[in-house]
């Protein structure tokens, strides 16, 4: 394949840097076994560009961002930049990324492996075999609507407002989204929303509904937030797709991520509108945070950023073969009982960051021998 499949690689604070190398290392691997080549830039962002840059987003970097086929980001923040005000902190980078490059549907991954499923907090015959999709509305909701803040009454108390609103366009492009993606799955949809006290949520059911004939061959199913987040602990397995707005996704996201043991296993992506090519803009990052406490030391998992990059092999290059590859020698790792401290059982051989990253390239050259 031609060289020019166009990356931006932001590895960010903490342990992104560290897990970022792992990828980097798949990358190297691709290019000398599999003849596929990236064209690499490298970046800061987050408390790096603040050091850097003086933001945490350089206006070089977006610029960079808005003109390659698909961003990784390792991860954002840590205690150095506490202080620094709101609209710098580090966080405020992957924010601006995120809007600019208008990403408005977050893919979550929630899939227990096999030799994770002892891992939950939940019965392993519960979880053990789940594979579900959370497709989060990232660009609109609560997070964004106005008007917003906090004001002092003549009373001298205080109230705060936050605004709910969602336009037509903005719920019919992520359900449109999630009934595609469910076809290529197990083809069901629960569309999540409280429509029985929220006019947005009443819109969302109707437009989910609308789409929802567009797509006979898909099963779809509504169901109201409060009970997705019960049935998510009671029976997780009942759900492949699940589509749901800004604030309910957030939510809903953390909660089945820990149904897979570790957060330290899960990747996701952030995508934008499909262009005349069909071609999105995109985001791929760990689930995981920058955990400053870790960072140095090579004891992080470097899974998440792996499948991460797995992830945009699939969504922005089409290469579907190679991510199942990838994946495939993740899974292999585990199986072999290799761990990273987070990952660690009684009777498994723990691991450094580096090592991890090793051996999945070892199990991809068993793989593509």
């Amino acid at each position: 394949m031609a060289a020019n499949k166009k990356l931006l690689m932001l590895p960010g604070d903490g342990i992104g840097p560290e897990v970022m190398k792992q990828v980097q290392t798949i990358i190297d691997w691709m290019d000398k076994r599999r003849h596929v080549s990236f064209d690499v830039t490298n970046d800061v962002v987050g408390g790096a560009a603040i050091d850097k840059y003086g933001q945490p987003l350089g206006d070089n970097t977006l610029a960079d961002a808005m003109g390659v086929d698909a961003v990784l980001l390792g991860a954002v923040g840590g205690p150095k930049w506490d202080n620094v005000e709101r609209d710098l902190r580090p966080e405020m980078g992957l924010l601006t990324l995120r809007k600019e490059m208008d990403l408005y549907a977050n893919l979550r991954p929630a899939t227990v492996l096999p030799a994770m499923a002892k891992a939950s907090s939940l019965k392993e015959e519960l979880v053990s075999g789940l594979d579900m999709l959370i497709v989060r509305e990232l660009t609109g909701g609560v997070y964004f609507g106005k008007p917003r803040g906090i004001e002092k009454l003549a009373d001298g108390t205080r109230k705060a407002v936050d605004t709910q609103v969602y336009s037509e366009a903005e719920i019919e492009r992520v359900c449109r989204l999630a009934f595609e993606l469910a076809g290529k799955r197990s083809g069901k949809v629960h569309s999540v929303e409280k429509a029985n006290v929220m006019e947005t949520g009443v819109l969302w059911r109707q437009i989910a509904t609308e789409i929802g004939a567009d797509f006979p061959d898909i099963d779809l199913h509504h169901m109201y937030a409060d009970n997705c987040a019960m049935q998510l602990v009671r029976q997780p397995k009942q759900f492949d797709v699940i589509v749901t707005d800004n604030l309910f996704g957030d939510i809903l996201s953390d909660c089945a991520a820990m149904l897979t043991g570790s957060l330290g296993m899960l990747p996701s992506a952030s995508l934008g509108a499909a262009d005349s090519d069909g071609r999105r803009k995109a985001l791929y990052e760990p689930v995981h945070g920058s955990a400053p406490d870790i960072a140095g030391q090579g004891i992080a998992n470097p899974l998440a950023m792996i499948q991460s990059f797995a992830m945009c092999l699939k969504y922005s290059f089409d290469m579907g073969e190679d991510a199942d590859l990838i994946e495939q020698a993740c899974k292999n790792v585990l199986d072999a009982g290799l761990r990273t401290p987070d990952i660690l059982e009684a009777g498994m051989t723990k691991i450094s960051t580096t090592d991890m990253g090793d051996h999945v390239t070892k199990e991809l050259d068993k793989l593509s021998a």
